[in-house]
């Protein structure tokens, strides 16, 4: 293999860097307000239930990032942008789902 070849596979290309920092920052605006959603329900005394689900929306963002990187970092620019996207939208999804339980059901995770 020339070292042209070999450079090409181990960098990702400043268009794909780009995609993946941007998506990085609404990813991490997700886990910022999960943070302040866990802070703020504390401060009124959580179940074990509501800790679990609480915690797990700060982490979800993550993981939901990590599964997104990993299926699209060999892809395309387009089909990258597309799989960040469609982890945005699962984390969104999930985050109006623990709104929703929270508001509708305050006492589920309180104490």
């Amino acid at each position: 293999m020339s070292e042209q070849t070999v450079q090409s596979r181990s960098s990702l290309g400043i268009l794909k860097t780009i995609i993946i920092g941007a998506a990085g920052l609404f990813y991490a605006y997700g886990v910022w307000n999960a943070i302040a959603y866990l802070v703020t329900f504390a401060q009124l005394g959580l179940n074990a239930y509501g800790w679990f689900v609480l915690i797990f929306s700060v982490l979800f963002p993550v993981l939901v990032f990590a599964g997104a990187f990993a299926l699209g970092r060999r892809r395309s620019a387009l089909e990258l942008s597309a799989v960040m996207l469609a982890g945005l939208g699962l984390v969104a999804v999930f985050w109006i789902n623990v709104v929703a339980l929270s508001a509708v059901n305050p006492l589920s995770l309180t104490s």
